[in-house]
């Protein structure tokens, strides 16, 4: 297994460090990043899909368009996602680096987070794997989320396809993307994503 890195550069200390972490559903994300921030305490991880859940639980008015995306397997506003979801969570979180995971999952939610001053990447990481491996990892994972369901994830892998991997293509042109295949273990892909840090 080799990581395609596509990017250069260091990561700095001394500023505020963002990464983006991408790939479909169940291809590993949150799994890896908790990983990372275990290893790396200066890092927070901040799960895009687990905050818009929060929000969703909240019985605000966002809340409730938030909750109506989610039963129906659309993306949540970018200024809400960007504004009074990840904007808020970096703050009260007091840390300078940032694993910012499930995020940009489209175009609107990239030019978004490029208006908004902080959410500029060092580099965005990538995990790819097929569908089949997306398919069987969601379907047996047992996280009691409504939308951890054959039909819905039909839903979800539509949305990431068209909306998602245009995002993925872009920051690859841009030479920031780093892919790494996140088919294997946990632990083997973790080996490759402890190389970039």
């Amino acid at each position: 297994m080799e990581a395609k890195q596509e990017m250069g550069g260091s990561l700095s200390d001394d500023e505020l460090t963002i990464i983006f972490v991408l790939g479909g559903p169940g291809s590993g994300k949150g799994t890896q990043c908790k990983m990372i921030a275990h290893k790396y305490d200066e890092f927070c991880h901040l799960s895009v899909g687990d905050l818009l859940r929060l929000e969703q639980e909240s019985g605000s008015e966002h809340g409730t368009m938030i909750k109506n995306c989610i039963k129906a397997a659309k993306l949540a506003p970018s200024d809400i996602v960007v504004d009074l979801i990840i904007l808020k969570a970096m703050k009260r979180s007091g840390k300078k680096k940032f694993l910012i995971d499930g995020f940009p999952r489209s175009e609107e939610n990239r030019a978004a987070s490029c208006s908004a001053c902080p959410l500029e990447p060092k580099f965005v990481l990538y995990l790819s794997c097929s569908q089949e491996v997306m398919v069987e990892r969601i379907l047996h994972r047992n996280q009691g989320r409504e939308d951890d369901n054959i039909e819905a994830m039909k839903k979800r892998l539509e949305v990431y396809e068209t909306s998602s991997l245009p995002v993925i293509e872009y920051y690859r042109s841009l030479g920031m993307l780093v892919e790494i295949n996140s088919a294997p273990s946990a632990e083997e892909v973790f080996k490759e994503v402890t190389q970039l840090f």
